[in-house]
């Protein structure tokens, strides 16, 4: 149990994705310091590392996605069980093909036989 009151969203993504990122922007301010634009593009690339090490812990459920978690979650080191499915609200599902967005449902619509009419609804007032 946690032993926070709320859930904060400390997760096993959340803090792996802060600290690579933090050793990034390290080489990237040392960089600024010594005038190196290698220690500066390196630490850009360490940044974009963090952002996909992030994704990848999150999408294997050790993120959390947008809103509360059940109070059994709430600990850090418990992974998500929503994850496999995607989260409805996650950009980061949502990119990966998981979400709301994946299981949109595209409503088909029924076939016409060539011996019928095509028909078509036509609303009183767009018709003047």
């Amino acid at each position: 149990m946690s032993a926070h009151q709320y859930d904060h969203g400390h997760t096993v993504a959340g803090w792996v994705g802060f600290g690579i990122a933090t050793v990034g922007a390290g080489v990237a301010g040392l960089g600024v310091v010594a005038v190196s634009g290698v220690l500066i593009a390196g630490g850009l690339a360490i940044g974009v590392v963090s952002l996909l090490v992030t994704w990848a812990l999150h999408l294997a459920g050790w993120g959390k996605g947008p809103g509360l978690r059940p109070r059994a979650e709430w600990g850090w080191r418990v992974r998500d069980s929503a994850a496999p499915g995607g989260h409805a609200e996650c950009l980061a599902c949502r990119l990966a093909g998981r979400g709301r967005g994946a299981r949109a449902v595209v409503p088909v619509m029924p076939a016409q036989r060539e011996s019928e009419p095509e028909t078509v609804a036509v609303a009183a007032d767009s018709v003047r």
